[in-house]
């Protein structure tokens, strides 16, 4: 490993931690697979856990026998020598990172990692039976408590619309606790022939909840309507193979969406209040659905 101590944060080579959105980490190595930065040492130590590839630290210097050792070990003793030998680490004060991120919970770490190839839908549901499927949830904070929530409470793997945020964005990794390196998750394919950056020209909508009924699921739409049954309903607890579609903040699930799943759920509320937040709500229906 490479260790090079830093004392401007604009250089070129720092790029990928300063300035470069997560299409462009996506798109890095385009037409080949991209990066991801993850931020902290608990969440980079999961990725690597997961065989995720690193290509380089930047640690500040007061936490490099601290927060850092553990991670330099790790790639250390389990990488390839080809891999860490290219590895290298970027030193700097606390002063020059300090407004990297706007988040105080960062301390003093951040790696850049190769992504994996994702499997394909029907590849990727073969040998799992609870599924939470995540409809163009973008926020990245919900998305990342969803699948610590996913990850705890039994679910066996995650499937995204094209409209949701990557689970590896920065945001998403740190709030999930690093589960995101834990729990499997894929992107539900595109439909065919169509193009584009919108969901509405190429979302997954009732074409993925299609799909999964037809690799034998029962689906659930998690939604306020008048002919939602409740969470703890029987019903639900007997299906072999279940998935739990969760619809983004605000505007919820789309009508067709609904109207294709197997049921419509509710969690009865009390006081008034009319639902939870997504990344509650989906503790609970795990919690209750699941157990």
């Amino acid at each position: 490993m490479n260790y090079i101590h830093i004392e401007d944060i604009d250089l070129p080579e720092l790029e990928v931690y300063t300035k470069l959105s997560e299409v462009q980490l996506l798109r890095y190595f385009e037409p080949d697979i991209g990066v991801f930065v993850s931020e902290s040492a608990n969440v980079v130590l999961r990725a690597l856990e997961a065989g995720y590839e690193p290509i380089s630290l930047l640690v500040e210097d007061e936490r490099l026998e601290k927060e850092a050792r553990p991670v330099i070990d790790m790639i250390e003793n389990t990488c390839r020598p080809e891999i860490k030998d290219k590895v290298t680490v970027y030193i700097a004060g606390h002063e020059l990172l300090k407004d990297l991120t706007g988040y105080a919970l960062v301390r003093g770490l951040w790696a850049v990692l190769r992504r994996k190839p994702l499997p394909g839908l029907a590849e990727f549901c073969k040998d799992k039976k609870k599924l939470a499927v995540l409809y163009d949830i973008m926020n990245p904070t919900n998305a990342g408590a969803i699948i610590r929530s996913a990850a705890a409470l039994g679910v066996d793997g995650v499937v995204l619309t094209s409209g949701s945020v990557n689970p590896l964005s920065r945001r998403s990794a740190r709030v999930s606790m690093g589960t995101v390196f834990q729990v499997p998750w894929t992107f539900g394919e595109k439909e065919p022939g169509k193009t584009g950056d919108d969901k509405e020209t190429y979302g997954c909508g009732t074409k993925l909840i299609d799909q999964l009924h037809s690799m034998g699921y029962t689906t659930v739409a998690m939604a306020l309507t008048d002919d939602s049954v409740s969470v703890d309903d029987d019903r639900l607890k007997h299906n072999e193979k279940l998935a739990i579609v969760l619809g983004t903040e605000g505007d919820g699930l789309p009508y067709e969406v609904i109207k294709a799943c197997t049921y419509t759920v509710k969690i009865p509320m009390q006081h008034n209040v009319d639902s939870l937040n997504v990344a509650a709500a989906s503790a609970v229906a795990f919690w209750e659905i699941l157990k």
